[in-house]
């Protein structure tokens, strides 16, 4: 029944979608049709079947996965990441650390464990399902991001002076679009991540299903769609830079409860 659920509430955003000029009313309106059901739901149950189920050559399941509070605890795990890992003393994000455990546990190479990290029509991913499942896990728990570690410190950092940094055909930063209140791009609001509250509604609420997109986005998709916006080069998937920049984006949202994976246009 939900799935109807979700076809009609789609039909009702795309037959009032062209009667107003303010989407932002319309994705309201869309989301409360949706109050007692997030597509988002179909791939956590997807991922949580991934995490469990034997694969690669070693024939291993995920569920020993160390996200940073103990082999195999997923409750609570990305409420706490980016975070150092000891194992291979650097700072790591959720996508990063899957791809980690996917190549340790399961056997698998660098390239079988990123393949399709993004899904499309007919060409599934399997990281993002793993991502839903996952991130929903810590649904209702603060956001408290370590920054203890020397590393950790170093990623912030780093994460900070590229959210300033300028450049491209369009000479953009982050901050560009996201340093300053109540700005629009076309008819998307844009969040003040310099802003705390701001921050924490916008980070606390990836991953998203896209509703213009059919998907559910990780935080890396997200981010690659900023810098192609600034006619940057996309990241390699699992990068350090990405890595960096969640770092200082999640830290920016500290304190704030984590609500994800939600639903977006």
């Amino acid at each position: 029944m939900k799935c109807i659920g979700y076809f009609l509430a789609a039909l009702a955003f795309g037959a009032t979608s062209y009667a107003t000029a303010d989407s932002s009313d319309e994705i309201a309106k869309y989301r409360q049709l949706l109050a007692d059901g997030n597509p988002a739901e179909l791939w956590e149950m997807r991922g949580e079947e991934l995490w469990k189920t034997k694969a690669g050559p070693k024939n291993a399941t995920l569920e020993q996965c160390d996200l940073g509070k103990g082999p195999g605890v997923v409750k609570g795990a990305y409420a706490e990441l980016p975070r150092y890992f000891k194992d291979v003393n650097k700072v790591m994000d959720l996508e990063q650390r899957l791809v980690h455990c996917r190549m340790t546990l399961q056997g698998l190479t660098l390239a079988q464990a990123t393949a399709v990290p993004f899904g499309a029509a007919g060409k599934p991913s399997l990281i993002e399902p793993m991502v839903a499942y996952i991130t929903a896990e810590s649904r209702g728990i603060k956001m408290s991001v370590p920054l203890s570690h020397p590393e950790e410190k170093r990623a912030y950092e780093i994460g900070k002076k590229v959210f300033f940094y300028r450049g491209g055909s369009h000479d953009f930063a982050c901050a560009t679009c996201h340093a300053t209140d109540k700005q629009r791009i076309r008819l998307q609001d844009l969040p003040n991540l310099l802003n705390k509250s701001d921050a924490q509604a916008a980070y606390a609420t990836w991953p998203a299903y896209r509703v213009s997109q059919g998907e559910v986005r990780t935080m890396q998709h997200r981010l690659n769609d900023c810098f192609r916006q600034q006619r940057f080069p996309e990241p390699v998937y699992g990068s350090d830079l990405i890595t960096a920049v969640t770092m200082f984006l999640a830290k920016s949202a500290e304190g704030g409860v984590y609500n994800g994976p939600a639903l977006k246009r």
